[in-house]
């Protein structure tokens, strides 16, 4: 009983921390360009050096 005392705040205080970094994401533009990376990978970009 006394595992659960320390066990629920922990697992509270890590979600809370999870829910900041998600909104911390969302806010910084992480998800604006889904599409981007997607077509800049098939780009052949490879330019010979001299």
């Amino acid at each position: 009983m006394n595992g659960l005392l320390i066990l629920i705040p922990v697992a509270l205080l890590l979600g809370g921390v999870g829910l900041a970094a998600f909104i911390w994401s969302l806010r910084s533009g992480q998800y604006e360009d889904l599409e981007g990376a997607a077509w800049r990978i098939l780009q052949d970009d490879d330019k010979p050096k001299p």
